[in-house]
């Protein structure tokens, strides 16, 4: 019965011991997760240009300047159009590709976003 005992006792510590061995090789693992692939693979195109953020938990951060004047580059009224796309662009998060109507849907806050003034006219060019 003793020594059953003291085997019971030995094994607490070792089990304790093997369980912190599995999670320090688990948080030194030099491989890439997933989602760190995922942001490393991704093809950047012009008009969504991407701005590297420090911290690894949080997606890039897009550049919104830079987009926004790829989306305004044909249109009239250049100034207007930038900032109205800056605002969209903070706003949402997002910019659809190109400079026309037709690209709207692929960013559905910055598509469906109206004037607070008058609601039946999109804000976002």
């Amino acid at each position: 019965m003793m020594m059953k005992q003291q085997q019971q006792q030995l094994l607490l510590p070792l089990m304790f011991l093997v369980v912190v061995a599995a999670a320090a090789a688990v948080a030194a693992d030099p491989r890439p997760q997933p989602q760190q692939l995922q942001v490393q693979h991704q093809k950047q195109q012009p008009q969504m240009r991407m701005r590297m953020s420090r911290s690894l938990l949080q997606p890039p951060k897009l550049d919104c300047p830079s987009s926004c004047s790829v989306r305004c580059s044909n249109n009239w009224n250049n100034e207007m159009c930038n900032e109205m796309c800056n605002v969209c662009c903070h706003k949402c998060g997002c910019v659809p590709p190109g400079t026309g109507q037709d690209t709207r849907h692929l960013c559905s806050c910055y598509d469906t976003m109206v004037n607070p003034h008058n609601p039946h006219k999109l804000k976002c060019p």
